[in-house]
């Protein structure tokens, strides 16, 4: 990636070192949807995180509107629109490299369930119910935080017991092999 036509290098290769451009990534993070990067929804759970903390500590209700748009954006137009996993995908992932890939359904369904209560909280905030929706902000923002920090994710853990409790073992897609 060279400058446009100057000749110079452009920023991504000055901030790039050589090794790190040679990475491959076995999963192209926007194409292949069955598998992510480990990484991704702990970058994305600690924005939704932080946020859902700074907008019921400020009453700034609004935000939490907001991530429930870039979740609602994120699981339906895919992960180009989701503003963390491209953060994540184009600034963190060249320099660290592609972590472990795991299935894609447990965070997805995680999120679908992030999305449902932020806008419960929306709607409370809305409707004068500040009480409810703090709880519902302060709830997501935990829980985010949690799986951001632990690794454990409530909502992935509850996609998984679902398939226990409907009969059904889980079993994780297959990954595409190691290089």
């Amino acid at each position: 990636m060279g400058g446009l036509g100057s000749g110079t290098p452009a920023l991504y290769d000055l901030l790039m070192l050589p090794e790190m451009k040679r990475a491959k990534r076995r999963a192209d993070p926007y194409r292949d949807t069955q598998v992510i990067d480990e990484r991704a929804p702990r970058v994305n759970q600690t924005v939704v995180g932080l946020i859902s903390l700074l907008a019921v500590g400020t009453g700034w209700w609004w935000l939490l509107a907001l991530l429930a748009l870039q979740l609602a954006l994120g699981l339906t137009l895919g992960r180009r629109w989701c503003l963390a996993c491209v953060a994540y995908f184009e600034l963190i992932q060249p320099r660290l490299g592609e972590g472990r890939l795991e299935d894609a359904r447990p965070p997805r369904f995680a999120n679908l369930v992030g999305l449902a209560v932020l806008t419960g909280a929306t709607l409370a905030y809305a409707g004068g119910f500040t009480t409810v929706g703090a709880a519902l902000g302060l709830l997501v923002g935990a829980l985010a935080l949690l799986a951001a920090t632990t690794g454990f994710c409530a909502g992935c853990t509850a996609y998984k017991l679902a398939y226990r409790l409907t009969g059904r073992t889980f079993v994780s897609c297959p990954l595409p092999p190691a290089p």
